[in-house]
C-alpha cells in the first residue's frame, strides 16, 4: 500500500503527533509498504521511508499575530505557511491513501479537487475531534474516508458519522526502560525529590496549576521540559511560591529517555489532550504517574497510577505526595502496563483500518 503522512512539524519537531507519524512510518515501512513522509524539516539519515521537504515557517513567530476564522492559534498560522509547499510536491496519484491530523490547511491541501484521481484520506485525531463534529465556521468543509479516534470519547461521538476505528498512541518499549539518573548532567536539581512535567507552556496543560501543587510538597522540585508562550509568566509564579525549587528547560529528542528517568515521579494535568504520549513513556521507564482523575487518563494509564480529584486542589497534593513515596518500589508493573501500547502493535492496527478504507 502506497500510504502519505502529511505534517507541517515532520522532522522539524518531536512533539506528540510527529512522534506518532514518524514511528507509524517506519513500522509500516518495515512491514513492507510504501510509505512518505511531508513535513518541513530537513532529511534524516537512516529514515526507512521517503521523505520530502515542503518549507514552513514555526509556529512560535506567530504567538502574537491575530485571531481570524482559519487563523485561531499560532498552529494554524504555521499549517497555512505549510500549504504552499505541500501543494507544490503532492503528487494525488502516488499515493492510494494520504494521512494528517492538521486541519483545516493541510486537509484541504489533500482533499482539493484534482479533476482526476484522489486519494483515500484518512483524519487522526491527535489533536482533537473538533474537525470532526463541529458544524460551523471552516469545520463545516471538514471530510474524510476514515477518521482515528485516539480515545474512546472520540469513537463515541464521531462513529455514526465517519467510518472510525479506536487506536491509541504508541510507545517505543525499547527505547524507553528504566535506568540510572543523568540529574547532574541534565541540568536538574541535585538536591531533593524531582517531579518532572513534559508539556507545552500553554494554557490547557496547567503548569501553573502543578507549581502550585508541587510547592505544597515539602523538598519537592518541579521540572518542566518544553516551551510556549508562557514561559516568563510561570517562571514569575514559580519564583512566588516555590523559590529555588523551579527549573524549565529544554532537551532533544535523544534525551528524552534519560529525561523520564532522571525524576522521581511524572506530572501531567491537561484535562482535554487526546492521547497523552508522556503517559506511556514515563511509565515505560518505570515512573509512576500522576495526574487527574478522567476516563479518558484512566484509560491510558490503568489503575497503578496517581490520579487526582479534578474539583480538588489539596487532593492533587496527596496524589504527588504517593507518587513521590512510590518511586522507590518496583517499577515493573509502570513498565508492563506501558509495552502494552508498543508501536509494533498499534502500527498493525493502523493498517487494518487503513486497508479497509482504501478498500470500501
Amino acid at each position: 500500500m502506497k500510504i502519505l503522512f502529511a505534517l507541517a512539524g515532520l522532522h522539524r519537531v518531536d512533539r506528540g503527533a510527529e512522534v506518532v507519524f514518524i514511528s507509524l512510518a517506519s513500522q509500516l515501512a518495515r512491514a513492507g509498504d510504501k510509505v512518505t513522509l511531508i513535513g518541513s524539516g530537513p532529511q534524516r539519515p537512516g529514515a526507512e521511508y521517503r521523505y520530502i521537504r515542503a518549507p514552513a515557517m514555526r509556529r512560535e513567530w506567530f504567538e502574537r499575530w491575530p485571531t481570524l476564522p482559519m487563523f485561531r492559534n499560532e498552529t494554524a498560522w504555521e499549517e497555512a505557511s505549510f500549504g504552499p509547499g505541500l501543494l507544490s510536491v503532492f503528487r494525488p496519484g502516488d499515493y492510494d491513501v494520504t494521512v494528517t491530523c492538521a486541519y483545516p490547511w493541510t486537509s484541504w491541501a489533500l482533499r482539493r479537487p484534482t479533476g482526476g484521481y484522489r486519494p483515500k484520506h484518512v483524519f487522526v485525531t491527535q489533536n482533537g475531534d473538533w474537525p470532526a463534529y463541529a458544524n460551523n465556521a471552516e469545520f463545516r468543509f471538514f471530510d474524510c474516508d476514515g477518521l482515528v479516534c485516539t480515545n474512546p470519547d472520540f469513537l463515541e461521538r464521531n462513529s455514526e458519522r465517519y467510518r472510525s476505528t479506536l487506536i491509541p498512541n504508541g510507545i517505543d518499549t525499547g527505547r524507553f526502560t528504566p535506568g540510572p539518573a543523568e540529574r547532574e548532567r541534565l541540568g536538574f536539581p541535585t538536591n531533593g525529590r524531582v517531579v518532572l512535567m513534559v508539556s507545552a507552556l500553554i494554557a490547557s496543560k496547567n503548569v501553573e496549576e502543578a507549581i502550585r501543587a508541587v510547592a505544597q510538597v515539602p523538598d519537592a522540585n518541579l521540572v518542566v521540559a518544553g516551551d510556549g508562550p508562557l514561559r516568563e509568566q510561570l517562571k514569575q509564579v514559580a519564583d512566588e511560591v516555590m523559590p529555588g525549587r523551579y527549573k524549565q528547560l529544554t532537551v532533544p529528542p535523544a534525551e528524552m529517555p534519560a529525561l523520564y528517568r532522571s525524576a522521581d515521579a511524572f506530572l501531567h494535568l491537561s484535562r482535554d489532550e487526546p492521547f497523552g504520549n508522556v503517559y506511556l513513556e514515563a511509565m515505560a521507564c518505570g515512573k509512576p504517574v500522576i495526574g487527574i482523575d478522567l476516563p479518558r487518563t484512566r484509560w491510558i494509564v490503568g489503575d497503578g497510577a496517581f490520579l487526582a480529584d479534578p474539583d480538588d486542589p489539596s487532593d492533587l497534593v496527596r496524589k504527588i505526595e504517593a507518587g513521590l513515596a512510590a518511586s522507590a518500589s518496583s517499577p515493573d508493573a509502570f513498565v508492563k502496563r506501558a509495552r502494552e501500547f508498543d508501536w509494533s502493535n498499534i502500527a498493525r492496527r493502523y493498517r487494518t483500518f487503513l486497508e479497509e478504507v482504501v478498500a470500501a
